[in-house]
């Protein structure tokens, strides 16, 4: 890794959690710039909008006062974005060992759209590992506290979120 590459960290998450947070934040830690992308998923119903997504990632770079990263939304393919801005590297959260073999065949096709990107993948801090935006978007609907999951200003927009769809 080069602290002058370019990364591509892509997210579906719904909602972004301190774990994909903190792989960010690492990842702008090793690197010259980080696009941290909201890869739109047509196959997975969405609580929150691209809109409140990017809203609440805001919140996370305010957090750890980062100005390397940048904020996008795409439709289609993470490596043909990679590549359209330059990016040498996909940056890639694993929770688990089962969360490997699917990076895994994900990166081997990557490299079929681009041979110059890499996929670096980075675990999550161990008492993130449990975490799911779908486990905390559960729970919070529930009306449980989900602050330790998320930034308190997220567990905020998630509850109103919540009111609203009741």
């Amino acid at each position: 890794m080069s602290a002058q590459a370019i990364a591509v960290y892509a997210i579906s998450a719904d909602p972004p959690t301190w774990g994909h947070a903190d792989i960010m934040m690492r990842a702008a830690k090793k690197f010259k710039k980080v696009y941290w992308i909201i890869a739109k998923n047509s196959k997975k119903k969405s609580l929150f909008s691209e809109d409140d997504k990017l809203e609440m990632m805001q919140i996370y770079l305010e957090h750890y006062k980062l100005d390397n990263v940048k904020l996008e939304v795409i439709e289609g393919s993470t490596a043909r974005f990679a590549k359209d801005v330059g990016a040498s590297f996909l940056i890639r959260g694993l929770r688990s060992s089962s969360d490997y073999q699917l990076e895994f065949e994900l990166s081997v096709g990557n490299r079929g759209i681009s041979k110059n990107i890499e996929t670096i993948c980075m675990f999550t801090k161990p008492h993130y590992a449990t975490i799911s935006s779908t486990i905390v978007r559960e729970l919070a609907l529930l009306g449980e506290k989900v602050s330790q999951y998320v930034h308190p200003r997220i567990e905020q927009l998630i509850a109103n979120k919540a009111e609203k769809n009741l």
